[in-house]
This record gives C-alpha cells, structure tokens and sequence, in this order.
C-alpha cells in the first residue's frame, strides 16, 4: 500500500489532528515502512540516517497501541544521552498529547527520588538512558510487567558510549513476550549480535540508506590546517560561509571551553554544551539554540546527541572524530528536511591517519578545499560582521498549534492531600461544559498538581474552580507558569 497521508495508516483521529497541528502532513520514506510494520506487531532493525523522521516512526505507533486506562509503563525507548531522552519524551508528549498519553523520561545527574515519583503516577512510556533505567529497575521504583514494547534508539550510538552491557541487563528484566524495535544510523556487528540474540526471528529489517531520495543532501569538504592558529583559521571560514545555524563539534569538554572563548571574544553570538555542565544549564542552551537565539553552538558528541533543530546550516569537526561512526552523527545534524546544509571537517597533520579512516567508512564524496585567503576574507567581513549585529529571528516551537487550545492548570494540593487524578476528574466533569474528552495528562506532585485542559477550556475550568473544592478540599487554581 502506497502510504501518501497519515490517515492512511488508518490510526486515531486524535494523533492525527496532532500530527497535523505538529505541522507533519506526509510521511517520510521510514515512516512507511516501519508505521505499518509496527502496528502488525513485527520486530524490526532500522538502519536510517539521523533526520529521517524515524521518532515519528516509532511515536506514532507506540501512541497509537498503548492503553490509556494502564497506569504502569507499557513501552520502554532507550537512549544514549540526556538530551536525547528529553527530546524524545517532548515528540512522544506531542503527538500523543490528544489521546492523554504520559511519557516520562529518566536519565541520570538529576534527581533519582523525583523520577521516582513519576514513576509512580500513570506512566504510558518511559524514555530514558541505560544507566539510569538500570537503575531503577534494579531498586524496583519501575514497575516493567506491563511493558511489551521496547525502542532501542540510536543503537551504533549506545554501543560507542559502552551502554550495551547495560542495554543487555534492562532486556533481562523485561518480559518475553513485547516488541522489539532497534533504529542505527551505522550498523556494527555488535548492534546486529544484539539484534539477532534479543529480537524475534521473523524480525524485519529496514534499510533507507539505498534510496537516494531518503539521503540528506550534505555538500561536505575538508581543510587541511595547522594546530597553531587553527581557532583562527575557523573564524575565518566561519567569515567566508557565514552560517545562518551551526554547530561546530570537539572531541573534548577542554577544547569546547577554549574555542568558546575565543569565539565569543570575536562577538559570534554563541554558547556551549558539554557533559560537565549541568543539566538545566544544557537545557537552556539547547531550547536557546532551537530557537534562533544563537545561531552557533560548540559542544561535545555526546551533548550534542539529541539536537533536534531545523535548518541547521553548517556543521563543522574542528576536531576529526574520536569514532568514525560520530561522523555520521554529527554531519547528519544538517541537510535534514530536503535541505541542502554544508558539513566542514578541520584535518591537521596529527590527524591524517584517522581522518583516512573517517573518510573510508563515510563512503561519501567528500572535497578537499584550500583554506580562504586574507584577501577573500577581508571581502566577506563587512556582510558577516552586519549579519552579527542582526536581531535574531526566533523559531516558532512545533508544538505551537498543538498547544494552542491547551491550558495547563496548577493546583495547590497533591500526593500529601492524599489525591488522586480520579478525585480530580470527577470535580472537573462536573463543571458544565467540560467532559473526560476535555481532560489531558495529569501530573501529581506531592504538594502541587498540574493538569492539561484541551480543547481552549482552560480558562473556564479555572473560572469555575474558584468556587468549587476537589474532594471536599478548596485549592488554589491558575494558569500554570510552565
């Protein structure tokens, strides 16, 4: 069946007005194959390159199957970052925002005992890296007899960050009878050990690397230079290209501090990202890059790891990657969408040797150019140094048509009032107007609960609550803050 619309997957009303209103209106080529494929039942290996919409892919089914009347987990998606894990949880929130399913995602370097207490609530799906799932599981804080899903995102990836032991240990736990899923950019015997040891044996594999037309359109070239001066060097290319979006990738934390320095001395309008930093300092410099308040970011792989943005236009190694698979990953930051990006990889004379073998395993054309004169550099400066000075144009989030008719509420009252999202629903049901349909995600906290309302009746359930109480227990209600 030739798959044109996601009606034709012939999935819920609700995820489909979603997805609409997430500003997806075709499928991409994975989409096509493993949307169907899943909704069967079938396990199924991936092999599609960052960009290729393979979250929807995997989202659209799990939020399609899972059964919102189950409070414990019923699929699990496995990731190698933090960043990764929050981005998967947003779009997994997204696009079944309508139906009410809860993701919640785990990960570690934040607080073990308020994932905790998520886990506790109503949890559709849990997204989450290896060591911290592990975690929990082994202390027994996630339940995971009910899961019959399991997503393994970004396999080649987990493998290069030494997760796969742990990957195996979480598989160990879960039941016989799921689901398996497993999406790689690369393929490496130990992601297909791992396939053929975990997976059914009627499993099906998909691979979108063959079809032209499924390939991101990446011009890619590299620049021989020295050490001494190769901050320079970058600024001037940088100069030269002008970028409207770009990450630029070190090997290390030390080498992203110091070319952030020097940047921001030079007035790029930059900020960094790195795994010493923590975790809400990474989070804000993501969400400020997503939306175009920076138009560069330098940072490591495995912060990077996750970045979902839209028209990324340049990408640059300033160092050669560490692992030749890392190269994929981080030059598929660009070109995503149909758009055509522009992947730069910095090479000098103590990295030939890896670069050589960085350049076998791509299989890519890849051009060697000269580094820019000082002349042509001066030519470029006045149009670089004016875009600098230019406001930024701040993106619109995707999700902002979806969460247009949606109003999260904030009551002043949760676990210690002893209340339950029943207690809840029963008060809002009341209110004229507002039936179980008008009700999203409900998030119990111990003092504090929030509450999605869809369908723009927000401000009328928190007109009405001001005189009603919830099981007996008058509380504060008003627009949630975030």
């Amino acid at each position: 069946m030739n798959y044109t619309t996601f009606e034709d997957f012939a999935i819920s009303e609700e995820i489909v007005t979603a997805l609409k209103a997430l500003r997806y209106f075709k499928p991409t080529q994975v989409q096509q194959e493993v949307i169907p494929l899943t909704l069967k039942g079938k396990d199924i290996i991936v092999e599609s390159q960052t960009g290729s919409g393979k979250t929807v892919s995997f989202g659209v089914p799990l939020c399609e199957s899972v059964s919102w009347e189950e409070n414990r987990p019923q699929a699990l998606i496995l990731v190698p970052t933090r960043e990764l894990a929050l981005q998967v949880k947003e779009d997994i929130t997204n696009i079944g925002r309508l139906k009410r399913i809860k993701a919640t995602a785990v990960f570690g370097k934040t607080s073990f005992d308020t994932q905790k207490s998520e886990l506790r609530q109503k949890s559709h799906i849990v997204v989450g890296t290896p060591g911290r799932v592990l975690d929990h599981l082994q202390k027994g804080t996630m339940k995971f007899d009910k899961i019959r899903y399991l997503v393994l995102d970004e396999a080649d990836e987990m493998l290069n960050m030494g997760f796969i032991e742990q990957v195996e240990a979480i598989i160990d736990f879960l039941p016989k009878q799921r689901q398996t899923l497993l999406f790689s950019a690369t393929m490496p015997s130990e992601v297909v050990r791992l396939a053929s040891f975990y997976m059914k044996n009627d499993r099906v594999s998909v691979k979108m690397e063959s079809d032209e037309a499924s390939k991101p359109k990446i011009l890619q070239s590299f620049i021989r230079v020295q050490e001494s001066g190769k901050a320079k060097q970058l600024l001037d290319l940088l100069t030269v290209e002008n970028p409207d979006s770009c990450i630029i990738f070190c090997n290390t934390q030390e080498a992203v501090n110091g070319l952030y320095t020097f940047l921001s001395k030079a007035g790029l309008p930059i900020d960094k990202m790195h795994g010493g930093m923590v975790q809400d300092d990474r989070t804000a410099v993501m969400e400020d890059f997503r939306k175009g308040r920076l138009r560069y970011l330098v940072a490591t792989d495995v912060a990077a790891r996750g970045i979902d943005v839209d028209n990324v236009t340049h990408v640059v190694n300033y160092d050669v990657p560490e692992e030749k698979e890392s190269f994929i990953h981080r030059t598929g930051r660009t070109g995503r969408a149909g758009k055509t990006g522009v992947a730069l990889t910095l090479v000098t004379p103590s990295e030939e040797r890896s670069w050589q073998g960085v350049k076998d395993f791509a299989q890519q054309e890849i051009t060697e150019i000269d580094p820019p004169s000082a002349r042509f550099v001066q030519h470029h400066k006045a149009t670089f140094e004016k875009k600098l000075q230019e406001r930024p144009v701040i993106k619109q989030a995707r999700n902002r048509e979806l969460n247009k008719d949606i109003t999260k509420v904030y009551f002043n009252g949760g676990k210690k009032k002893k209340l339950r999202a029943i207690d809840f629903v029963g008060t809002l049901t009341n209110i004229p107007g507002i039936d179980a349909d008008d009700i999203g995600i409900i998030t119990i906290q111990e003092n504090v609960t929030y509450i999605e309302i869809l369908n723009g009746k927000g401000p009328h359930v928190i007109s009405e609550m001001q005189n009603r109480t919830v099981k007996g227990k008058a509380l504060k209600v008003h627009k949630a803050k975030k």
